[in-house]
């Protein structure tokens, strides 16, 4: 036992994993998956059964959620494969600076302002034209593996 005091640095991280194992197996359709290091939604997954020693594989076809590129991976089915934390958020959209970025407002009545533009050409057209008309709008933030992006609008009425 020392008398001596412990300083820890703090950072934002509380240290939670990004991604957490699941069996390859177990991974279905619509579900996500990391795939060369990108977190991917399921769009295809084929298994295979194997020759007499050999391992049941599963080859996934997984789109990224970020952008849109399609990705593929094979694995054993018995092995483990990384799934990203994917939470979806909502905010209420308060301006649009000039340079593309956002500012939201949080549930806690925070500002949010670290959130850029989507580049999805359609979605990019109905908030600005939206936003234009002076209509509240929230924002649907998809967060996975440290980014976030805007992925869906709805339009709450007039201000």
């Amino acid at each position: 036992m020392s008398d001596e005091e412990h300083h820890f640095e703090s950072k934002a991280d509380a240290g939670a994993s990004k991604t957490f194992p699941q069996q390859a197996g177990t991974i279905r359709k619509n579900g996500y998956i990391v795939i060369k290091g990108r977190p991917c939604k399921v769009v295809e997954v084929s298994t295979s059964k194997t020759g007499k020693h050999g391992h049941a594989k599963c080859h996934f076809v997984g789109i990224d959620i970020f952008t849109a590129k399609k990705l593929e991976d094979i694995v054993p089915s018995s092995h483990n494969c990384d799934v990203p934390h994917v939470a979806r958020t909502d905010y209420q959209l308060i301006d649009i600076s000039e340079d593309g970025f956002v500012s939201l407002l949080t549930e806690n009545g925070n500002t949010k302002d670290d959130l850029r533009l989507p580049t999805d050409e359609n979605l990019l057209t109905q908030i600005k034209d939206g936003f234009a008309e002076g209509k509240d709008l929230v924002v649907t933030v998809m967060t996975a593996m440290g980014e976030e992006q805007i992925c869906a609008l709805k339009d709450i009425g007039p201000k």
